[in-house]
Parts: C-alpha cells; sequence; structure tokens
C-alpha cells in the first residue's frame, strides 16, 4: 500500500470514527441524559432549561430555581411551588402550581390534630408528593421549603403548637429531599401577623417590576384589610431639608430592614390588631349601643326594641350580637335589631367611625397615624408613588362599579351615595351584580365609610390622592406567599443544598 492509499483510508476512518461518536452522544438511553450545571452553562435537559434562555445571568445560579412554600392556615394547608428563570438580572416567576389539603372530619389544617403532632406532619404528604411530582429530580436537593402556619396554630397554647411544628420540621427532613430553611430564618414557624404586610409588599412590588432590578424605582405602597386587623407597609421618601442630609426612618419595631435584589429597604409596616373591617364593625356597633345607653340610663326598654343605626342603609335591618367593653353594666354581649335611618345619614355615620379610630390617643413619637402608632408623613414622604388596596378593600367596591384607580373623594361620594339608599342608587342599575351586593349588604354603608375614615382621617391621606385596587397582578394572586418565597432564592437566607442521589 502506498502513502496515497494509506491517506484515503485514515480520512475515511476518520469520518466513520465522527459518525459513530455524534450517534453514541445522541443515542437515547438514560445515561446519555446530558447534566444540567451551575455557573450559567448552557442547559440542554429541558426538565431544568427555559426557553427565555440558554444561559444564566448569574454565574453562581442555576437557570431553573424552585422554591416550596406551605401556608399551614386554620381552615387547611395549601403549597405553592414556585419555578424562577434566572435568565435576568430579577428571577422571573415562570409557573405557580397550587394544591391544599383535602376535607376532613373536624377540619384540616395543622391545628385541628391538636395532640396527633405526627399526624399533623402527615397531613402534608400530599402537599409534598406535588412537590416530588413536580420539581425536576436533579434540582430537588437545591429547592428550599418553608412552612409559615398561622393564628390557628397560635391558640392551642406553645406545647401543643411546638410539638406539632417539631413533627413537621422532622417529617421533611427525613422523609423528602428538599432542604427546610433554618429555624433562625423561620423554616417551619407560626408567622408573626405583621410578616403578612411585608411579604404582600414584596409581593406586589415583585410584580409591578418595581423590585429585584438595577433600577432605584420608587415602589408601591399596600394597604391590606382584613377581617380583625389591617396593615399599612411603604417605603418613605424622606427629603433633603435645606441641602443637608434627608431624615431617616426611626428605629423601632414599625422599621424592616430587607436586602433584596442588590437593594436596601428600609420599610415602614404596622399591623393594627382589632381595626379590620370585622372587628370595625364591631366596634361601630358597640357605640351605637353604648350611645344609647348613656342617654336612657337603667331603662332597659329600649333593649328590645328596633335601633337606629345612621350606619345601616335607610329601610334595611341587621339582627346584631353585640360586644361591650369589660366589666359592661349591659354584660359581655346584647343582642339587638338594627335598623336603618329613616333619611340616609352618611355624616352620623362617617363621624362615628372616625371615632372609632382613637385619634386623640397620646402619641410618644411624632408623628403617629392614629391610635397612638407611629408613622411616617404619607403627604410628606409618599405623596406621589403607587397605592395598592387589597381584600376587603377590594371586595366592597370593585362589586359597586368602582375602576381600578380612584381617588378618595370619590371613595367619600361612593359610600355617601349608598348611605342615602335606594333613591341614590340609579346608577347602580347598569353595573351586572351591583344591586345584589347592596341589598345582601345592610352594613355597606358602614364599610365603606370606615374604609374612607382609615385611610383619609386615619392614614392622613389627603382627599385627592389616587389609589388603586388590586387582586391580581399579571394573573398572580397578590398575597403574602410569593413574597415569603422570593428571598429563599438566596441561599444565604437559611438554607444549603442537600446532595441526593437518583
Amino acid at each position: 500500500m502506498n502513502h496515497r492509499q494509506r491517506l484515503r483510508y485514515l480520512k475515511a476512518g476518520g469520518v466513520i470514527a465522527f459518525v459513530l461518536f455524534v450517534l453514541f452522544l445522541f443515542a437515547p438511553g438514560e445515561h446519555h441524559t446530558p447534566s444540567f450545571k451551575k455557573g450559567g452553562d448552557v442547559a440542554t435537559d429541558p426538565t431544568t432549561g427555559t426557553k427565555k434562555c440558554n444561559k444564566s445571568f448569574a454565574a453562581n445560579k442555576p437557570i431553573i430555581q424552585y422554591v416550596l412554600m406551605i401556608d399551614a392556615g386554620s381552615t387547611g394547608s395549601r403549597i405553592h411551588v414556585y419555578r424562577f428563570n434566572n435568565c435576568g438580572s430579577t428571577p422571573e416567576l415562570e409557573e405557580e402550581i397550587f394544591k391544599q389539603t383535602p376535607k376532613r372530619e373536624g377540619g384540616s389544617g395543622l391545628s385541628s390534630y391538636k395532640e396527633d403532632a405526627e399526624g399533623a406532619a402527615k397531613s402534608l404528604d400530599t402537599l409534598m408528593e406535588e412537590a416530588m411530582a413536580h420539581v425536576p429530580d436533579k434540582l430537588k436537593g437545591c429547592t428550599p421549603v418553608a412552612v409559615k402556619a398561622t393564628a390557628g396554630l397560635r391558640k392551642l397554647g406553645p406545647e401543643l403548637s411546638n410539638a406539632i411544628l417539631k413533627a413537621v420540621r422532622h417529617r421533611l427532613e427525613t422523609e423528602y429531599p428538599f432542604p427546610v430553611l433554618s429555624e433562625e430564618k423561620g423554616g417551619v414557624e407560626v408567622m408573626d401577623g405583621k410578616y403578612e404586610g411585608v411579604y404582600a409588599w414584596i409581593t406586589t412590588n415583585y410584580l409591578l417590576g418595581k423590585i429585584g432590578g438595577p433600577d432605584d424605582s420608587p415602589t408601591a405602597a399596600v394597604f391590606d384589610l382584613g377581617g380583625g386587623s389591617t396593615q399599612i407597609v411603604f417605603q418613605p421618601n424622606f427629603k433633603k431639608p435645606n441641602g443637608g442630609m434627608p431624615e431617616k426612618l426611626a428605629p423601632g419595631d414599625h422599621k424592616y430592614e430587607l436586602d433584596f435584589g442588590g437593594r436596601q429597604f428600609d420599610l415602614y409596616q404596622h399591623s393594627y390588631l382589632g381595626y379590620g373591617l370585622m372587628a370595625a364593625r364591631e366596634n361601630i356597633h358597640t357605640a351605637v349601643v353604648e350611645a344609647l345607653y348613656k342617654e336612657k340610663g337603667e331603662d332597659r326598654a329600649w333593649l328590645s326594641e328596633p335601633i337606629t343605626n345612621p350606619c345601616i342603609i335607610p329601610g334595611m335591618t341587621r339582627e346584631v350580637e353585640v360586644k361591650m367593653p369589660d366589666g359592661h353594666a349591659l354584660g359581655s354581649s346584647v343582642k339587638v335589631k338594627m335598623v336603618g335611618p329613616t333619611e340616609g345619614a352618611p355624616v352620623q355615620c362617617q363621624a362615628i367611625a372616625e371615632r372609632t379610630l382613637r385619634k386623640d390617643t397620646e402619641c410618644k413619637l411624632h408623628p403617629c397615624a392614629f391610635d397612638g402608632v407611629h408613622q411616617p408623613s404619607l403627604e410628606k414622604t409618599f405623596s406621589v408613588e403607587d397605592v395598592y388596596l387589597f381584600s376587603y378593600f377590594y371586595d366592597r367596591v370593585k362589586p359597586l362599579g368602582v375602576p381600578e384607580s380612584f381617588t378618595l373623594r370619590e371613595l367619600k361620594e361612593l359610600a355617601q351615595r349608598v348611605c342615602n339608599g335606594k333613591k341614590s342608587w340609579d346608577v347602580f342599575h347598569s353595573i351586572e351584580g351591583a344591586m345584589d351586593e347592596l341589598n345582601g349588604r345592610p352594613e355597606t354603608c358602614l364599610d365603606l365609610n370606615f374604609m374612607f375614615a382609615l385611610l383619609h382621617l386615619g392614614y392622613e391621606m389627603p382627599i385627592d390622592r389616587e389609589v388603586k385596587i388590586a387582586k391580581k397582578i399579571k394573573g398572580n394572586e397578590l398575597g403574602w406567599c410569593l413574597g415569603a418565597s422570593l428571598p429563599l432564592l438566596e441561599q444565604t437566607s437559611g438554607w444549603h443544598c442537600r446532595i441526593t442521589e437518583h
């Protein structure tokens, strides 16, 4: 064989070898599946990659990350399986899987198990099975899980609740491959109510694209109105006085420091227990009964007669069990029949609502909002930024045709129209469901007046200030779960990857 022939054979052999090598690489088989790597490498595995990009923005992060958040409420537990990509400087939420525990006799919340701590822990198995099914095996060891229980568990007392929390942590750590957030970072805990507002602030501003990026964007304020409490969270913007150093948020329980997306936020937050909408109803009804008691003295005959309440819609009635202050001569509570006035009385209703805010309580750290609670002035430190109203704020005004953005003056006018009764309701006839809403809620007059009083007198927002209502942003539910999950994308938040075998 001459030299020229040997070269031809070698070239042909090289081509054949190359073809065989390529076929070997792409032949089906488990041992040929490309493995996902961190450090910004291209992800070719579809279970751990994304259509949005083929490389992570950050060298120390994978393209895809998951976070598991379990909301252990009093009526049941719910898991949120969040999937994020790291294609940009801010993690992007790609998908949310939601599942809740099935109903059972006696309740399905952790607190319903009482002394059966192990049973409570096992009740979360159905939720964790959802996580096992949706989180890729290669990412399970670096997918943190946290359990946040609410007030239902706290009512059991420290002994029973601590036993349940301990059992839950043990089961998660021994039965599942996911790293559990550390105790110091609140991995399995009864969540303090004030954090619901902070996490809701994070959720809102994240979905609005106001946090997480390099830009120093102005953030939105969050006002949440629940049944028993109401929360306010915002980032005050202190101006520089005459070119000097700007003021800072005074230290105290109201200050919440947050590091997120490379930015530092000093948030003002406060949760007012006893000022939620259902609590407000109780407070206003009590004020009406108390005023009559002072007027009538020892005569109790009025308790068996209809009581006129200016906060009930004219022509409507409401059976109410009114709670009285401790040690009151009328006892702990009285059952009365409240009726609306003959003519609408929105001014009188507003006056009662304003009195329940206890605006005259001593203010030890100025300035204060109401009930003696310190709060930076919204007019001075948050005059133009977005304000979002949630929960009962949304539930009460949206059915009445209120747009997503309106002023407090328009809220006041709506309250007056509702409180003046059916003769003023012509505008509602053209709004689907509005008449059913009004006819089914005699206390709508009360609710709207309290909301206006809370925002205008309580928080001291100017009457022409524009606010927004929302239930979802970009198709995602507003609430605390997403906000509590976002910080967990960083391992510095209290977890470390677990080594798992596949």
